[in-house]
């Protein structure tokens, strides 16, 4: 019972901190970003839509006239509580817009458009549903060197087994075939002319000339040709053990049209092969130099350009097959199974099976493996922008959700898998207004659009026909160059609108920083920075800074001087008003030595120190200061005459306490004093109707010098006299045991200075030697075994 209590406390207390922390988060994140919005250095319209999506730009004309252009930035409840009009307000929205008329199947939704600005994050779950009866084309790719003699025989006759098992899975099921074996080129092949028409001819075997790639049969649902095709086909043969396969699966996913891949079916490339594939910079040692083109170069169905150009890149592969929507199956013989499960990582939607002897497991293993690639669900982010991030979290169909994964494993048919997508804008593009990325499910043959529109220019400062207002961070000489003085009447002098520009008469016009039109201040335009006001009077430049801002950031710069806002002081406003850092705990200001400037204190007494000036080793304290006074009171007895003279002698008045002192109820720090005659005094200092008074506080009787005797001088005697006592116990022990013995004391010594001894069987003589000097003799005197 206790448990359980003790249990639920501890969650209700988990529960409001969370809720405290979540709190402060975001206060302070509202704190950061009220400082954002405020910062003095922003100067326009775009600059501000740049700090952050949740600050806003008022283009009202009469908005807080005569204040630094930064003002007009803001929270746009800010802005509306300084009196800006809402419909003034630049704050483009941050939204997502989905597209409802394009429909899909399989993808979910597949047109959006997000309206980022920097900064600004947005979320949309995309969902792709898996079919479970969906059209598939099989297009086999076999190795067709001597090796692989027994599997294509093997391929023959398994066309119709194969049919048949797939039907489970697909109603609409079409084959195709195409063989390789290597690029025709030393050092790959042997270029002896007999051996480049026939490879096995030292075998006496007809073997068919060596290829980089032939597509033999497109893809038809006509299983009887497919198997006709195939018992076409005769081996080849290379010198080297690498195969050309990555060029042959280059072909076969980019010619299209060749291969006849429909665009609603399930694309699946089987690869057979015994050996390991060349890779890009293998064609060099043919002297191949030319890197692949990425293009489609089949003539008469066979690969034209393979004695001219390298093997693709894996990446260039990899790109490929995702472009393309094809899955890689790799039906691999002997020990080269783990070179190609290398390749899993590398290759989007691959599986790798171990082809056993004669290919026995063919059908089975095409099979498992078009299992498992429909039951992994897998999400691609193509043509990514710079400054626009995209994130994507699986959230499979068990409820299981993976932050930063784009893949969900053991996927049923008919079953939903949910991603959710998070787009984030760091900085605008380059790309102007819209830009685009795509999110495809691999293997699928729908592709969600997603569109991205920035929001990075203010519509104030578009053309006029777009615009409801000057967006005001610019001002011109042509704002006023049609200017009329209908509403002036001149004087004589005529110096009436040339006197509306001054801030006084002493002062010049515009404070010689500005031309006076109609009266009023058109201001010079600076490069050092912006310089505005009614009378020019103000500018972004020409006042002292603080930690890289203008008056610290807590005024304006009027006539070159900070004016600070309340509560700022100081020649560049960083100076807070406030003393509470100065106080110290019993409400002292720097403990009453010193003065608090610009929230630190400087101390007045040269002796005093510290932070809050709380340092004074030689000052007097409130005891020493106030003893006197007391003193006066206790050397009268209290008389009611004396009494009064102290009291008018000392600056505070002293009030005897007659009742005992209690130590325990004692809630003030007292000052102790202890006279000649050992009487004990206590005294506090108390305010007393708001005039200082001294409490004195005397035990009843004083305390003799007996019970003042210190005691650690009575520990310490008592502690000489019980080592006194214990020598004494000790050596009367050791004279007992000699006379046991027969021996005295004197006797023993005298044995060992006696300067003829010689040693005897029980003693050693031992002998440390130097650079030069003789012999040293320690004798050691060894004790019979029976005293032991």
């Amino acid at each position: 019972m206790i448990s359980c209590c003790l249990r639920k406390y501890y969650q209700f207390l988990m529960k409001m901190v969370c809720t405290v922390c979540i709190l402060i988060a975001t206060i302070g994140t509202c704190e950061s970003a009220s400082n954002r919005c405020t910062s003095s250095s922003i100067s326009s319209c775009n600059d501000c839509l740049y700090r952050g999506p949740e600050c806003g730009w008022c283009f009202q004309e009469d908005f807080l006239v005569g204040t630094a252009l930064h003002e007009r930035c803001d929270l746009v409840p800010n802005l509306i509580k300084k009196g800006c009009i809402s419909d003034f307000i630049e704050s483009p929205l941050v939204k997502v817009v989905v597209n409802s008329t394009s429909t899909s199947s399989q993808v979910t939704p597949r047109d959006v458009s997000l309206h980022l600005r920097p900064g600004s994050e947005v979320n949309f779950i995309l969902e792709v549903h898996q079919l479970e009866r969906y059209p598939v084309d099989m297009y086999y790719l076999v190795d067709v060197s001597a090796s692989m003699q027994e599997s294509l025989d093997k391929l023959k006759s398994v066309g119709f087994s194969l049919l048949q098992k797939m039907e489970e899975f697909s109603s609409d099921f079409r084959l195709g075939f195409g063989s390789f074996v290597d690029k025709p080129v030393s050092p790959y092949i042997n270029v002896h002319p007999p051996k480049i028409a026939n490879p096995c001819s030292d075998y006496d075997i007809q073997c068919r000339p060596a290829h980089g790639y032939i597509h033999v049969l497109s893809l038809t649902e006509n299983i009887t040709e497919f198997t006709r095709v195939v018992q076409q086909q005769h081996i080849s043969g290379n010198m080297d053990t690498p195969e050309g396969g990555f060029d042959a699966m280059f072909q076969a996913a980019v010619c299209q049209s060749h291969i006849g891949w429909r665009k609603e079916a399930k694309h699946l490339l089987l690869v057979m092969t015994d050996q390991p594939s060349h890779l890009a910079l293998d064609s060099k040692l043919a002297g191949i130099v030319v890197p692949h083109d990425g293009n489609c170069h089949l003539v008469n169905n066979t690969y034209s350009e393979t004695a001219n150009m390298e093997h693709p890149t894996i990446g260039q592969l990899a790109e490929k097959l995702l472009e393309n929507s094809i899955y890689s199956i790799f039906a691999v013989e002997g020990q080269q199974y783990t070179w190609y499960e290398d390749l899993i990582p590398l290759l989007p939607g691959t599986v790798v099976g171990k082809l056993e002897s004669k290919a026995s497991n063919l059908k089975e293993l095409v099979v498992d493996a078009y299992k498992k690639l429909l039951s992994e669900v897998e999400l691609q982010v193509e043509s990514l922008i710079k400054g626009v991030s995209v994130n994507v979290t699986a959230i499979c169909p068990e409820g299981s959700t993976f932050p930063g994964l784009n893949k969900c494993r053991n996927v049923k048919p008919n079953e939903k898998v949910l991603f959710n997508i998070k787009v984030g804008m760091q900085e605008c593009h380059s790309l102007g207004d819209e830009a685009y990325i795509f999110l495809k499910p691999f293997g699928f043959n729908e592709t969600t659009k997603v569109r991205i529109q920035s929001q990075c220019s203010c519509r104030c400062g578009r053309p006029a026909e777009h615009a409801p207002g000057r967006c005001l961070d610019e001002v011109t000489p042509q704002d006023c160059e049609n200017c009329k003085c209908n509403h002036v009447e001149k004087t004589k002098d005529d110096q009436l609108p040339l006197r509306d520009c001054q801030a006084d008469q002493m002062q010049p016009a515009c404070s010689g920083r500005g031309l006076c039109l109609c009266g009023k201040c058109l201001c010079d335009q600076s490069s050092l920075g912006r310089i505005y006001g009614k009378y020019c009077e103000r500018d972004g430049f020409s006042c002292p800074y603080h930690q890289g801002l203008l008056c610290g950031g807590h005024g304006q710069c009027i006539s070159g001087k900070c004016e600070c806002s309340s509560g700022w002081e100081g020649e560049n406003c960083n100076c807070s008003v406030s003393t509470e850092t100065c106080l110290t705990p019993d409400s002292q200001i720097c403990s009453g030595r010193g003065k608090c400037v610009c929230g630190k204190c400087q101390c007045e007494d040269p002796r005093s120190s510290g932070q809050l000036c709380e340092l004074c080793p030689t000052c007097e304290s409130s005891c020493e200061t106030n003893w006197k006074c007391v003193q006066c009171h206790l050397f009268n007895d209290f008389s009611e005459t004396k009494t009064t003279q102290c009291n008018t002698t000392c600056s505070p008045l002293v009030h005897y306490v007659s009742h005992i002192f209690d130590s325990e109820s004692e809630t003030f720090k007292y000052c102790l004093y202890l006279t000649k005659e050992k009487c004990h005094y206590k005294f506090q200092m108390e305010p007393i109707f708001g005039e200082k008074q001294i409490q004195i506080f005397r035990y009843p009787e004083c305390l003799t010098e007996q019970s003042y005797f210190p005691t650690f001088i009575l520990f310490f005697i008592l502690t000489v006299v019980i080592g006194i006592m214990a020598i004494g116990i000790l050596k009367c022990i050791v004279m007992r045991k000699n006379r046991v013995k027969g021996e005295s004391p004197v006797e023993v010594y005298s044995l060992s200075t006696k300067k003829d001894y010689f040693p005897t069987a029980n003693e050693k003589t031992i002998t440390y030697r130097r650079d030069r000097p003789g012999e040293m003799q320690i004798h050691i005197h060894k004790m019979p075994l029976n005293d032991v």
